[in-house]
């Protein structure tokens, strides 16, 4: 990310919310990102996503531009390169855990996309989850599906915001440890956001934001 900004529009007047963000995340790095609320911590995100188109700067994944990308492009790239985990979990109410780890893999064409979903959620543990609706999955279960879609896919960049917010403590650890080894195995990069400087000091290297800068 090379002077990143964002500036959206307000009843008040425009909003500056990123203000020329410089950032080099390495392959296979993990970085910690912190800061108050209302720094610009997910509107970073949503940028790298490619959820949020910038007002100006350079971003760059994969060797690929992001500003000016078109929504198409901007779709097929998050697709095979990215990977999203939220605070909330986003799983479709009507589908299987194994429906909702497959459903992305199908849009993007893969014939295999049931066996790869299938193989996800066993490796996050839900083997003998597979045909449960969210429902019926506790909120470990339910963030360790949207762990299992996210990872399914192999993709270079996973963007972790907040993954354990809606979770208990000890259920919030045992759902970190597995990103860490999903993240180690696969040999992702991380970008994770979080208020809890004990899980931020677990990745690599820590980037602390405020008022839409970068402080540290």
């Amino acid at each position: 990310m090379r002077n990143l900004t964002l500036t959206v529009p307000s009843a008040a007047g425009p909003v500056n919310i990123l203000r020329g963000i410089d950032l080099d995340i390495a392959t296979a790095e993990a970085v910690g990102v912190v800061g108050p609320s209302g720094s610009g911590k997910t509107s970073l995100l949503m940028v790298l996503a490619g959820l949020e188109q910038a007002s100006s700067g350079s971003v760059r994944l994969a060797g690929q531009e992001l500003v000016g990308m078109g929504e198409d492009a901007l779709a097929r790239l998050r697709r095979s390169q990215v990977g999203i985990v939220f605070q909330a979990f986003h799983l479709i109410a009507s589908m299987t855990a194994l429906e909702n780890v497959a459903i992305p893999l199908e849009l993007a064409g893969r014939a295999d996309g049931m066996a790869v979903a299938r193989d996800s959620l066993k490796a996050v543990g839900l083997g003998h989850r597979l045909d449960h609706l969210p429902g019926q999955l506790s909120g470990g279960e339910q963030q360790r599906v949207a762990l299992a879609r996210a990872f399914a896919a192999k993709p270079r960049l996973l963007l972790a915001d907040e993954p354990t917010g809606n979770l208990d403590g000890a259920t919030g650890d045992s759902v970190m440890n597995l990103l860490f080894e999903l993240r180690a195995a696969y040999g992702t990069t991380l970008m994770l956001i979080t208020h809890d400087p004990a899980l931020a000091a677990r990745c690599d290297r820590v980037v602390r934001i405020a008022d839409g800068r970068i402080a540290a």
